[in-house]
């Protein structure tokens, strides 16, 4: 990646609705090369997708804790392609140490965030910790080093 990919990344990542127009006015470089080398981000996977980035308590899911699951073997919640399909599972991690994975979760109220930890209880032994606020939600990928 060069510097003009950076730029590129940059201004998507602030703006992802940006038309390859304004973009290339942005980071001064024609219309079609602007759009050849966001196809090749794209292709090459540096760019994964498009997203809006969501308040969690304004769609009604004021409940948000991460879970650490202590599963291995058949059992196990990475096994199970149902667990990512639930809609309280925002995000699944799977880690080193003494636990598999690391589940972040969103739930609209106590008691549905209750019948989440049952669930999981089916896969291994699932310890959780609620998120009180979180200061830093989102952050740009930047050069290393920069």
């Amino acid at each position: 990646m060069d510097a003009m990919d950076w730029a590129l990344l940059r201004e998507l990542q602030d703006d992802a609705r940006l038309s390859y127009s304004e973009l290339s006015r942005r980071v001064h470089l024609s219309p079609p090369a602007v759009a050849e080398r966001v196809r090749r981000l794209e292709e090459t996977g540096v760019i994964t997708g498009y997203h809006a980035h969501v308040d969690l308590a304004k769609t009604g899911r004021a409940v948000v804790a991460i879970i650490r699951m202590s599963c291995y073997g058949p059992t196990c919640v990475l096994r199970d392609d149902k667990v990512p399909t639930w809609p309280e599972v925002l995000e699944i991690s799977r880690v080193t140490g003494d636990t598999c994975c690391v589940l972040k979760v969103a739930a609209p109220s106590i008691d549905a965030f209750e019948e989440v930890i049952d669930r999981l209880g089916a896969h291994g032994t699932p310890s959780s910790t609620m998120v009180l606020s979180t200061p830093l939600t989102w952050q740009p990928i930047t050069p290393i080093g920069s």
